[in-house]
């Protein structure tokens, strides 16, 4: 609507971080030696539905947000105001990131519960036969 927004705008960039390294931490741990390409499967399988999909749609919005603002994106100039414009541009990012560290983290607080451990009590990724701490086998409980 042609109004200049507050400057709160860099605290949500720097949130990103405060919530982004934890979540990458934890999904290291919960990747263990799982293939790639499933990734995202082993990250968020213990999140809800409704969280794993709320992470794909934002995404996608991101992509298209990301290739309209590039398209109406002004060239140069530097100015000290932040638009209505930028706060739009970065908001599928901003959605992507905290909504995907929100999906890493519940799934693992849930599927921390049901992990495997080796027989020292370390937890062990999914599909894991060695505990990658001590070398114990890793025990199954169904």
């Amino acid at each position: 609507m042609g109004r200049t927004v507050p400057s709160a705008f860099w605290v949500l960039h720097v949130g990103i971080f405060v919530v982004w390294f934890p979540a990458v931490l934890v999904a290291q741990r919960l990747i263990g030696n799982a293939n790639r390409k499933d990734l995202w499967k082993v990250v968020l399988k213990g999140a809800p539905d409704w969280m794993r999909y709320m992470v794909y749609v934002f995404s996608a919005y991101e992509f298209v947000n990301f290739m309209i603002s590039m398209g109406q994106a002004s060239s140069g100039g530097r100015h000290t105001t932040t638009s209505a414009a930028d706060w739009r541009a970065f908001s599928g990012l901003w959605m992507v990131f905290y909504s995907a560290a929100l999906a890493i983290l519940y799934s693992a607080a849930e599927t921390m519960e049901s992990s495997p451990r080796c027989g020292n009590g370390h937890f062990a990724s999914p599909n894991a036969i060695y505990c990658t701490r001590c070398g114990q086998p890793v025990i199954r409980v169904r």
